[in-house]
């Protein structure tokens, strides 16, 4: 057959096909927002609709003889219903896959679990099933932590109530008492209210910080400083409270490492663990602050106290919100928001701190990177 010849069939091929695929565009377009059974039947029916008419045009264009012409159609015909067959076969299993996806995603708004279907669907429905999965799952940790969050909140508004309400109750029974003048020594009085309102302005300002960190408002201006001045200044920030208490305190193993850090910010991290830890050693204690380098250029501040341990259980807990622990009711216990304070403002660094029981005592750790790490 010459070239000319198979060139001029290919062109009447095309042109029946052409024609035909137009159609099926067209009718594709037109129900692509149904069910995906029909979109595949369509597309099966077009496929053939085009090669029948192409197959008819060359027959036509070639005269073929009406008893040739016969077969070729029947052939087509019988592999049109075969195909079309199959398509909808595949299109009812497609839905039927999808629809048990659709059921299984339902269950978001019932408790937040997903259930992924028995029987898997094609591979695009299976990664859908996959990345359903994914989400509930992060759904389900996000309402977890919603729930400890409230739980938190709801203690810190009860615990915060009970600490206002002593020290405002004392304040006000002493100046009904110098109001009246029956106080015996007013001077005392003076000093006991200023005391009282000292610890308030301490809560509140406590309140104010931790409110900072929660709604991510904390704003850091971090400078390269050394831990050796950085230990040195919380350290001459509790020497007179360590003179009080009759507890000793010590730098051990202070190591000058470079980090980059919110120098106000950091000393009130440790003036908090140093505080905590005074009031929890008995005199004649020891209190030890020290700074080394850490795994994986860290750095590790820690405090160390002679308070006798902590109970293994309330471990987890030590940095929560409002956390006080068995001597929650006895001063100076405060309002439980100085480590929860204390774990903020590490974790705003890009840090860690985390607590452990040692022989007399526990020992708090600041992780922090290294500056230039």
């Amino acid at each position: 057959m010459r070239e000319q010849d198979i060139l001029l069939i290919a062109l009447y091929a095309l042109a029946g096909a052409a024609a035909a695929g137009v159609l099926g565009a067209a009718v594709l377009r037109a129900v692509r927002h149904r069910s995906a059974a029909v979109s595949l039947a369509v597309v099966a029916a077009a496929s053939l609709t085009t090669m029948l008419a192409g197959t008819l045009t060359v027959a036509w264009a070639m005269f073929l003889s009406p008893h040739d012409l016969t077969v070729v159609t029947t052939v087509i015909a019988v592999a049109a219903v075969v195909s079309f067959a199959l398509a909808l076969v595949l299109g009812r299993w497609v839905v039927a896959r999808s629809t048990a996806l659709a059921l299984a995603a339902r269950s978001f708004g019932d408790d937040g679990s997903f259930d992924a279907p028995e029987e898997a669907g094609t591979a695009e429905l299976a990664a859908l099933s996959r990345e359903l999965a994914a989400t509930s799952a992060k759904l389900n940790e996000s309402r977890e932590r919603e729930r400890a969050l409230e739980t938190s909140r709801r203690e810190l508004v009860a615990w915060i109530s009970h600490d206002l309400r002593t020290p405002l109750a004392g304040v006000r029974a002493m100046a009904e008492a110098l109001e009246d003048g029956v106080a015996a020594d007013p001077e005392r009085y003076f000093r006991q209210i200023r005391t009282e309102a000292e610890r308030l302005n301490t809560m509140v300002g406590d309140l104010f910080e931790l409110s900072r960190i929660h709604a991510g408002a904390l704003s850091l201006m971090p400078t390269r400083i050394s831990t050796y001045d950085l230990v040195g200044d919380a350290v001459a920030g509790v020497e007179a409270l360590a003179r009080q208490r009759g507890v000793r305190l010590v730098g051990e193993r202070v190591a000058p490492l470079p980090i980059e850090v919110d120098g106000k910010e950091m000393t009130r991290v440790l003036c908090n663990l140093l505080s905590n830890a005074l009031h929890r050693t008995p005199a004649d204690g020891t209190v030890a602050i020290s700074a080394e380098s850490g795994e994986e250029d860290t750095v590790v501040l820690s405090v160390t106290d002679g308070c006798g341990g902590i109970r293994e259980q309330d471990l987890p807990r030590v940095f929560d919100t409002g956390w006080r622990g068995t001597e929650a009711l006895k001063p100076p216990a405060g309002a439980g928001l100085g480590l929860a304070i204390v774990r903020g403002i590490v974790e705003a660094h890009a840090g860690r701190a985390s607590v452990r029981n040692v022989a007399d005592g526990c020992c708090f750790e600041v992780t922090l990177p290294l500056a230039g790490a």
